[in-house]
């Protein structure tokens, strides 16, 4: 039995790794940051020109035909490098249509959505935290009207999923009538999101129902852990790297026994998750029974210690660390979102006990 990644798995890490560290050093993620859009197109572009946008999107579709694991350690390396785009919202948008529309639909959108010549997002809860399906209550028929806070990146998608009542699902598409987006401006500015008012918009229902939705937001779970690792990964190596090269009193910090204490414990947040995401999304495709239950668990003990991490991060950089000149606030920031988006550590801990029969 391999516990390890594939060598494909592993060169899929490795370019987008390499493309990342190429296309958006600091420099430059600073100024996506600090900018109006939070989103560069070029950057997309290349992603997508690298398979990214279709890795999951079956063969015959233009796709990879790949598999949530394969997502997920492209995720894993975004959050490391806190790479600003919409690859988060896309892979949703694209599994949704994929596992429930029509033929007609996946012939329509998923070929774009693999090309990247359409981009894909999702618009999920109904309120400030009210994210399972089953709490959906837009009403849908054959046209859409309410509103959807928390929608990312919902202006440049020309497909929108949309959550709506008993659990269903329905496609909106660019510029339909009576939709209008108002920009919120959030603490990640890496992940820029809207909120969306519908009024008598006209939308596609996606029939394979409320099954479907929990399996999205599932896929949403793994991808959000896997992004926090990746970028609790970063918040340590920073940390370690800092106190190797900075000085006080004459010394280098890193000689400091509380200092050294920190690190290590920090290291022992972080290491640990790698293989709970792998787990999670190995169940999400092999192990129906287990998948649920293990996203639950990733999502909320991943982006808990991710959470955690950054904040010991931003203290082993001492005074520089609570600056807005220290790179470090973009992945306490991108923490912030990955902990509270899709639902709470506590929300998810309480559906994991649940299903556990606890």
């Amino acid at each position: 039995m391999n516990f390890d990644l594939t060598d494909e798995q592993k060169m899929l890490q490795e370019m987008v790794q390499q493309f990342i560290e190429n296309e958006c050093p600091a420099t430059r993620l600073r100024e996506i940051f600090d900018g109006e859009e939070g989103h560069d197109p070029s950057l997309w572009k290349g992603l997508v020109e690298l398979g990214v946008a279709g890795l999951a999107i079956d063969e015959e579709y233009g796709g990879a035909g790949l598999e949530m694991l394969d997502l997920a350690v492209v995720a894993e390396t975004i959050g490391h490098g806190a790479l600003p785009g919409p690859f988060f919202n896309h892979a949703l948008a694209a599994y949704a249509i994929q596992l429930a529309g029509s033929d007609a639909q996946k012939s329509t959108w998923l070929p774009k959505l693999a090309s990247g010549d359409a981009l894909g997002t999702v618009a999920l809860s109904d309120a400030e935290g009210v994210w399972s399906p089953e709490a959906w209550s837009m009403a849908a028929g054959s046209t859409l009207s309410g509103s959807k806070p928390a929608v990312p990146f919902a202006a440049a998608a020309d497909v929108i999923v949309v959550g709506v009542s008993g659990g269903g699902l329905a496609l909106v598409m660019k510029d339909a009538a009576g939709m209008s987006f108002e920009a919120v401006d959030i603490a990640d500015r890496t992940r820029r999101y809207a909120t969306i008012r519908f009024d008598g918009t006209p939308c596609q229902a996606l029939e394979a129902g409320a099954d479907a939705a929990r399996r999205v937001c599932d896929a949403g779970l793994v991808l959000l852990a896997a992004d926090a690792f990746g970028g609790s990964q970063r918040c340590l190596e920073m940390s370690t790297e800092y106190a190797k090269t900075r000085e006080q009193f004459g010394v280098i910090i890193g000689q400091f026994q509380a200092l050294k204490h920190q690190l290590a414990t920090m290291a022992l947040h972080v290491e640990p998750n790698r293989g709970l995401y792998w787990y999670a999304a190995h169940a999400f495709d092999h192990q129906p029974e287990e998948a649920q239950r293990m996203a639950a668990v990733a999502k909320a003990h991943i982006t808990d210690c991710a959470m955690q991490v950054a904040r010991d991060a931003v203290e082993a950089h001492g005074g520089i660390g609570f600056t807005w000149e220290c790179d470090l606030q973009i992945w306490f920031k991108r923490a912030m979102f990955n902990r509270a988006f899709l639902g709470t550590p506590s929300h998810h801990r309480a559906r994991a006990a649940e299903m556990a029969g606890w």
